[in-house]
């Protein structure tokens, strides 16, 4: 029995050593460093003109907090030199915008970045070519920032879109124009810092999201010059694409039209079990489809009367932009943010694609299309395969918007040059034309690539008419000889509430078009369903959660939604065009949710 005993305890003693030193043999270090980058787009061409990119640093051990990143570029060509931002414990990765300047001396260039605190300092390489004859610019990938903390600082800025000179525009932290990716899960409960760096009073709404009213950055949440407004909220959408832009009454139109606004990306359980293409900017891109007219002096112009529609088409503020993608599977997150143009979004040789989300979320099922009508503030995420094209191979993503029917934003007038510092109402160089969005360049595989789009995608249930506890009609009218829109012959107002809801109304929206022109209502606090339209059937890319709806001349379209969760007494929520002139110009309704 002592014998025995012995024995025990002398395993136990072994084990307990052997197992203290594998414990420290595996025991690696938590020194929070830099392990790698790469440049979103690394071929660049020496035309006198800057291109965008975005390097993208590996973080290990991120700690909470601010950290200055120095970047050095062998030709001294890219800017900027610092660049300062919060990050989050944990976080895996920071992108940073970059400029090159069009002038290097050099075939390629390496660009080295370190940051204080943080060990390590990782090189990407640019390739430049001599010429451009392509005329392509680098896209510009927004950076991103993830977590529960995001701090957003609006300030002018400027930006080199022509040559000549150079173009004053808005952004978001520091960058030229646009603003950060902002990443969140659904659950959260996050915490949003705007600082107001403009000389004019602005707004910040989160377009889709379903918050409290006093939260929604509505035109009566006022950002003043100088000050900061912190909204906090609980992330309740599904997995999709959203946005921020600001939103103050009469000065939405002109505040987009700088530059001001981004992307928000929700992730939740179900759309991260499922096989989809998620490395941002590699195999999953934001896109952000708009245009700009410029006076004589390279300015936007922003007469609401004059400028619907621009003459030069951009994504993400990027104009003749091109992208390297890989051969496989890739995923395109898309926005419309023009201010009135639609589009009929396809590929230049006409394959076919499938939609994969709509404004609020993934649908049930792929639906396959070889063209998406998008208005206005309409998102969806498509995924297309380039896994039959060969390296090196090209094709475009186009607005196939020549030969609309009447009232289809974009197709009225003929392309006509502005002269000087006007254009003609109602036209430009794009209208009525078919012109390309991206020039995609087909590039290698990737490591672990999507090759198959799933299947089944979500388990949605939507509302339906016998859910309906209550119904409300609402008509567009006015536009007759050039008069401005409105809703129900009344024009916005701070005061005036036009509709009162109860709160958890099942209710279905009766939105009754006229004869004169084409609009997008967006509303609101909820995602609804549309259940039909006189035009004909509902089309299977648009079946999802939306926030957004197109309405053709003289259509009449029925939507459900539930309002739930938030009431109030005080602070109402918006429905408006989504034609950001039309927006403007009292094309809103207010209602409270009680």
């Amino acid at each position: 029995m002592k014998k025995i005993t012995k024995f025990i305890a002398l395993l136990l003693l072994t084990c307990w050593v052997g197992c203290k030193k594998t414990n420290t043999l595996t025991t690696s270090s938590t020194t929070p460093s830099l392990s790698s980058a790469f440049l979103s787009q690394s071929s660049f061409t020496n035309r006198g003109t800057a291109q965008s990119t975005s390097l993208t640093v590996a973080l290990a051990y991120a700690i909470t907090g601010s950290v200055t990143f120095s970047i050095i570029s062998s030709g001294n060509d890219f800017t900027p030199k610092t660049y300062t931002t919060t990050l989050t414990a944990g976080q895996a990765s920071v992108a940073i915008p970059l400029s090159f300047n069009g002038t290097s001396t050099l075939t390629s260039e390496t660009i080295t970045v370190s940051a204080t605190g943080y060990t390590g300092t990782p090189a990407a390489t640019g390739t430049i070519g001599t010429t451009g004859a392509s005329g392509y610019n680098t896209l510009f990938i927004p950076p991103t920032i993830s977590g529960t903390t995001f701090n957003l600082t609006l300030a002018a800025s400027t930006k080199q879109f022509k040559t000549g000179a150079i173009t004053n525009t808005y952004g978001y932290n520091g960058n030229s124009f646009w603003g950060p990716t902002l990443i969140m899960n659904k659950g959260d409960n996050v915490q949003m810092n705007v600082t107001n760096n403009l000389i004019n009073t602005t707004t910040v709404h989160w377009h889709g999201f379903h918050i409290p009213a006093v939260m929604d950055g509505g035109p009566h949440q006022k950002i003043a010059p100088g000050t900061t407004w912190s909204p906090y909220f609980q992330v309740k959408n599904n997995a999709g694409l959203y946005w921020y832009h600001p939103h103050l009454h009469e000065k939405t139109f002109d505040q987009i039209t700088m530059g001001a606004g981004g992307l928000i990306i929700v992730k939740d359980p179900i759309e991260t079990a499922l096989a989809l293409p998620r490395t941002y900017g590699i195999d999953d891109f934001p896109l952000v489809f708009t245009s700009r007219r410029f006076l004589s002096g390279n300015q936007f112009s922003k007469t609401i009367a004059l400028d619907n529609y621009g003459d030069y088409a951009m994504a993400n503020g990027t104009m003749n932009a091109q992208v390297n993608m890989p051969k496989q599977q890739v995923r395109l997150r898309i926005l419309n943010a023009e201010i009135q143009r639609g589009l009929n979004i396809g590929f230049s040789d006409n394959r076919n694609f499938y939609v994969i989300t709509n404004d609020g979320g993934l649908l049930n099922a792929p639906v396959a299309v070889t063209r998406v009508v998008m208005m206005p503030g309409e998102r969806i995420e498509l995924m297309v395969n380039l896994g039959n094209d060969a390296v090196g191979a090209s094709l475009d993503l186009k607005a196939f918007n020549s030969g609309q029917a009447f009232g289809f934003p974009g197709q009225e007038g003929n392309p006509t040059q502005p002269t000087g510092n006007a254009g003609p109402i109602n036209g430009g160089l794009l209208n009525n034309t078919d012109f390309t969005l991206l020039h995609i360049n087909v590039a290698a595989t990737t490591a672990n690539a999507i090759t198959a789009v799933p299947t089944i995608l979500a388990n949605n249930t939507y509302w339906t008419t016998a859910d309906v506890t209550n119904n409300r009609t609402i008509n567009i009218t006015g536009g007759q000889g050039g008069s401005n829109f409105s809703f129900d012959n009344n024009f916005y107002n701070y005061t005036t509430i036009n509709q009162t809801i109860n709160l958890n109304a099942v209710e279905q929206w009766t939105i009754v078009n006229n004869n004169i022109f084409g609009h997008a209502l967006h509303i609101h606090d909820i995602q609804f369903k549309i259940i039909s339209r006189s035009s004909g059937a509902v089309a299977g890319y648009e079946s999802g959660w939306k926030d957004v709806v197109y309405l053709r001349l003289g259509e009449t379209v029925k939507v459900i939604a539930k309002f739930d969760d938030f009431t109030s007494s005080v602070n109402p929520y918006m429905y408006h065009c989504h034609f950001s002139n039309h927006e403007d110009e009292g094309m809103m309704g207010q209602f409270l949710v009680q």
